[in-house]
């Protein structure tokens, strides 16, 4: 097994709850690990026989831009895509952060975590 990480993607994006959120935005930071075999790209070093990490990466952005009221919604949404779009991928992860989230405190970030497995 060989896992591939994309740490903390910055994104502005519109989640949220409230219809200021909506409207306003906040920062996001997603990070997105696969897991998955790469005996064969081990031995060809051809980027067809692995996971590709730019695509995963374009698939974490397209989502993000997509506006939803929960974290625990782009997160799925992500995790489906890859799962879908991208073969080869066994098990991924996905952290997805809102930066100053607004809940009447100083709180650096809050986040929801979700994982999935290909069978």
């Amino acid at each position: 097994m060989a896992i591939i990480e994309i740490e903390n993607i910055e994104f502005h994006a519109n989640h949220g709850h409230y219809a200021e959120e909506q409207v306003i935005g906040n920062t996001f930071l997603v990070d997105l690990r696969i897991e998955y075999n790469s005996l064969k790209a081990q031995e060809s070093d051809n980027l067809k026989d692995t996971v590709n990490y730019q695509k995963a990466f374009e698939i974490v952005k397209r989502e993000m831009a997509i506006k939803s009221h929960l974290l625990e919604h782009v997160g799925n949404r992500i995790l489906e895509s890859i799962t879908n779009e991208l073969v080869g991928v066994e098990i991924a992860t996905i952290k997805v952060s809102k930066v100053n989230p607004p809940m009447g405190g100083k709180i650096e970030k809050v986040s929801v975590t979700l994982s999935k497995v290909v069978k």
